[in-house]
């Protein structure tokens, strides 16, 4: 990276976007590398980058950020392991930190077999290791506490430790709790003096308590006495820690050796959690500056879709629509002071640098950057007095730079060009320097105020004009950035509006030269027709959006509507269903009994009374039948195509009941429905037209073959339900059962079909319950196999 660019880098304030990053890291060291994140140059680098920092937002927003906590740098504590070196109790609480912090991170990536990602081949090649990670964290408690369970000779040792004190401290108390050494104790408490327990004496009784003196105070006239008694359990107590001591410099010493066998292993995940704690940063910092992925191109073309500075606050900063690379190659933004150009001209930079750093950048999907190898800039007022070096020079140094290190794969930024010398001779360098870098092959955007500049993109192929809005009736700018419209500076209109008396304007304005004065005056006329085709648009807009929100409403009222018919017509045939069961578990009762009764006086033939037994159960099925029909929604009845004669076929209305025409008397009706004679008007009928068509085509449907003539009534022995739901084929079969019963038929055939079993295995369910069915069997080979069921009845 060359000098020029490393300062482009910090001009466009690329370190204050790190600096955030940074905040959102969790380990010092995935810290310091957002710090030093550098813009990458190669394409599928950035892409890679890109797609991790993608993966991460798509994370956090599915299950929240893995913690990163505990991950501390170990390295050196491993080397040092790795040569035989003990390690302290800090470091090896820093590595199990990090065995935890990789099985947790593990553990919350969770592989479910899902969508791959980016970032999957890190979760993956962490290994972490809980036995040792167990083995330290049960052995060592706290930095400064080792577990007594730590090794059973710990344990012993602590053991004897703490009968050994308890036996001096008893020998103490029975000395301070003595009346007989009441005067000679100073306080009657048990202390410690160089890890011996003692009690104060006073100076003049010394010879009153036999023992060592390990102290005296200050005054003189307090000693501190370690009674005889108790020398042989302190001596025992010292024994014990430097036992103590030795055993626990044993245990750091085997647990440093392990570690040190598994260093490689723990390097590798310190590695990769520094990386995830560093893309996960991206992530996060994503989500905070409401950024997207851009498109990296390849093509040196920029298009960024209400980008928003990153540094600015998001409430206020307004978004610019800006591009570069494909229509021109050349941006000049001109416009007043303070109008947003230089943050424009930033912004363009930054979110380049952003993107190629593998940052999400805060604009609108949609948005594509190019990778240049360098973007360079010349932004802000360097003047310096010790270099003596004005405004003018100072840009002049950074260009000349510039010029030398543009090329192809550069992106030059122009703030202010040709600025501080004189107009005329700023204005042709500015026009002969962007001259120059674009015959480079570079892309360039320029800031200025010089009308020639105007003039020099109007009239030159690949150079575009850009201006930043200004509101002359507030004084204030807009920010907003407009592609292809040059800007007026207004410093007339801006006085103007200050008070500045109008005989000094209309004398300025003398000043200038009629091309000057026409030019101005057709950018105002251009920005007045653009203002207001701005506002036409936008109540377009808005009427568009009003519409489209009424076609919503007025759906979702007609989903709404057709969801409670939908819930309401279940609710009725779940009714209705449960009528016909209950009718059919009645018919099914009194079936019996009949049965039974024909049983009882078979020998005398009396069939005349089953068989209105059996009459008076159908009409109860068919009641419960009607029933049902009247709970479904009624169809519209359509009107005839012809007039309706005697003779015909009709249904009544709301039923399916069919009848026939005895006689027609103008608009009523006379009909005959088996034994019943009734008169209705004649739009309640519908005329059946299909009888005409099946007499002339022949019956399609039901074919029955096999005809029993008994008692002047025709029964099948066939009966074909094949294409019918499985509710009413079990209407129909209990009806041909009936029939069969009545005309004392003893093998019937239920053709219904293969298919996919649903009807067959409906109706051998229906015939295991039907109280006459005697047994039933699939057909053989030659009658329809298993596509028909063969039933005989109870005789």
């Amino acid at each position: 990276m060359s000098e020029l660019f490393d300062k482009s880098i910090r001009t466009l304030e690329l370190p204050a976007v790190l600096a955030m990053l940074a905040d959102q890291t969790n380990s010092a060291e995935a810290r310091e590398r957002a710090l030093a994140t550098s813009p990458r140059t190669a394409v599928d680098e950035v892409e890679r980058l890109q797609g991790e920092t993608d993966a991460a937002r798509e994370m956090i927003g599915l299950r929240g950020s893995p913690a990163f906590s505990g991950i501390k740098p170990v390295g050196e504590s491993l080397y040092r392991a790795d040569r035989g070196g003990t390690l302290n109790t800090r470091e090896l609480l820093d590595i199990a930190g990090v065995l935890r912090c990789a099985r947790r991170v593990k553990e919350y990536w969770n592989d479910d077999g899902g969508e791959r990602t980016a970032v999957d081949s890190l979760f993956r090649s962490l290994r972490g290791n809980r036995f040792l990670e167990e083995k330290i964290t049960t052995s060592i408690l706290e930095e400064d506490v080792i577990a007594d369970n730590a090794s059973p000779e710990l344990a012993d040792i602590r053991r004897h430790k703490r009968n050994a004190a308890s036996k001096g401290r008893q020998i103490l108390q029975k000395i301070i709790s003595s009346s007989s050494y009441s005067k000679v104790l100073q306080e009657a408490i048990i202390t410690q003096r160089d890890g011996r327990f003692v009690v104060p004496v006073k100076a003049e009784f010394r010879s009153s308590l036999p023992g060592l003196v390990h102290d005296v105070s200050s005054s003189g006239a307090t000693l501190f006495v370690e009674p005889m008694g108790v020398v042989q359990a302190n001596n025992e107590l010292k024994e014990l820690e430097a036992k103590e001591k030795k055993e626990i410099e044993r245990i750091l010493s085997a647990l440093s050796a392990e570690a040190a066998s598994y260093h490689q292993d723990i390097l590798e995940d310190y590695e990769l959690l520094v990386r995830l704690d560093l893309i996960f940063a991206r992530g996060q910092l994503s989500y905070k500056m409401n950024g997207s992925r851009p498109e990296i191109r390849r093509d040196g073309a920029i298009a960024l879709r209400h980008a928003r500075h990153p540094l600015l606050d998001s409430a206020k900063a307004v978004p610019i629509d800006i591009e570069l690379g494909r229509r021109f190659d050349t941006l000049v933004i001109t416009g007043p002071n303070t109008g947003g150009k230089t943050v424009s001209l930033k912004t363009l930079g930054l979110l380049t640098l952003m993107a190629q750093c593998g940052l999400h950048i805060p604009a609108d999907y949609g948005s594509a950057v190019s990778v240049y190898d360098r973007v360079l800039a010349d932004i802000g007022d360097e003047q310096s007095i010790e270099q003596s070096l004005s405004t003018f020079s100072a840009h002049m140094v950074n260009i000349v730079k510039i010029l030398e290190e543009a090329d192809e794969r550069s992106l030059i930024l122009f703030d202010e060009l040709g600025a501080g010398t004189d107009p005329i001779e700023g204005a042709a360098l500015a026009i002969a320097i962007i001259e120059h870098v674009r015959q480079r092959g570079a892309k360039v955007a320029a800031t200025t105020h010089y009308a020639e500049l105007k003039t020099f993109a109007m009239t030159t192929p690949g150079v575009e004009n850009a201006s930043c809005e200004f509101d002359v009736e507030t004084l204030r700018p807009t920010y907003k950035l407009l592609i292809g419209i040059p800007g007026k500076s207004n410093a007339f209109a801006i006085a103007q509006r200050l008070g500045l008396d109008p005989a000094v304007i209309d004398t300025a304005k003398a000043q200038m030269d009629s091309e000057s004065v026409r030019f101005e005056d057709v950018l105002t006329q251009l920005e007045e027709k653009r203002q207001s085709l701005e506002k036409d648009r936008d109540a377009a807009a808005r009427l568009r959006a009003q519409r489209e929100a009424d076609a919503k409403r007025a759906r979702e009222f007609r989903e709404q509507m057709e969801r409670a018919k939908d819930n309401a017509r279940t609710r009725g045939e779940a009714e209705a269903r449960r009528i016909i069961r209950e009718a059919r578990a009645q018919a099914d009762a009194i079936f019996e009994e009949l049965n039974q009764l024909r049983r009882a006086q078979e020998k005398q033939a009396d069939w005349q009374n089953v068989n209105q037994a059996r009459t008076a159960i159908r009409s109860q099925l068919n009641q419960a039948e009607e029933d049902l029909r009247f709970r479904q929604e009624a169809e519209p009845i359509p009107a005839p195509s012809r007039p309706i004669r005697v003779g015909d076929q009709v249904e009544l209305g709301g039923t399916r009941t069919r009848a026939t025409v005895t006689a027609v008397n103008g608009d009523k009706l006379q009909l005959a429905a088996g034994n019943m004679k009734l008169t209705v008007k004649a739009g309640e009928v519908r005329l059946i037209e299909e009888v005409e068509k099946e007499t002339k085509s022949g019956p399609t449907r039901h074919v029955q073959t096999n005809i029993r003539t008994t008692g002047g009534r025709a029964a099948s022995t066939e009966l074909d339900i094949r294409g019918m739901m499985t509710d009413e084929a079990e209407l129909v079969v209990d009806q041909f059962l009936d029939h069969a019963l009545m005309s004392k038929l003893n093998l019937v055939t239920i053709i219904h079909g293969k298919g996919t079993g649903a009807l067959r295995q409906a109706v051998r369910q229906q015939l295991k319950r039907h109280p006459a069915v005697k047994s039933f069997r699939p057909g053989r080979y030659g009658e329809g196999e298993d596509g028909v069921t063969v039933v005989e009845l109870k005789g």
